[in-house]
């Protein structure tokens, strides 16, 4: 398996990949993530990918930005400037296997060429399992949330 950066034709098997998760503990839908999350994603350089052996995607990971998200209050003044990693993805018959918490000390290690040093994350309130992986990780929880119609938990740490 490698981990590299998304490309243009990635475009619609990480849709397909998006798709399959419909619903699920992240609360996904219908319009949430798209193509256009896609594509903003590839425009930044922002998008990394985990082919499996065969050649295909087995898990994504985005380097977001979002100026809602960064304006919370419950972020450290001492850890900025501070990125956020999500779209966090692993195809189904490939978790299990610890590749969420490989591609999270990925995208750490891109933020921190990219001169980060804190990192945040929003977490669907009540999905335990991703809770879990990214405690297990060292972030801490530092606030809730409701945005984007949601509630989520936030969580940050130190790169």
């Amino acid at each position: 398996m490698k981990i590299e950066f998304a490309n243009e034709k990635d475009k619609n098997e990480i849709l397909a990949l998006y798709k399959t998760m419909l619903f699920g503990p992240a609360d996904w839908n219908e319009n949430y993530p798209e193509l256009d999350t896609i594509e903003f994603d590839l425009s930044r350089d922002a998008l990394i990918k985990l082919v499996d052996d065969a050649g295909k995607i087995a898990a994504v990971i985005s380097i977001d930005e979002d100026e809602e998200v960064d304006a919370l209050p419950c972020w450290s003044r001492e850890l900025r400037p501070f990125g956020e990693l999500s779209r966090l993805c692993v195809r189904k018959d490939m978790q299990g296997r610890g590749l969420s918490k490989l591609m999270m000390r990925h995208g750490f290690d891109e933020l921190k060429k990219r001169g980060m040093k804190g990192i945040h994350i929003l977490v669907k309130t009540g999905h335990g399992k991703a809770i879990r992986c990214y405690s297990e990780l060292g972030f801490k929880t530092v606030g809730e949330c409701h945005l984007f119609e949601k509630d989520f938990i936030c969580m940050e740490m130190r790169l």
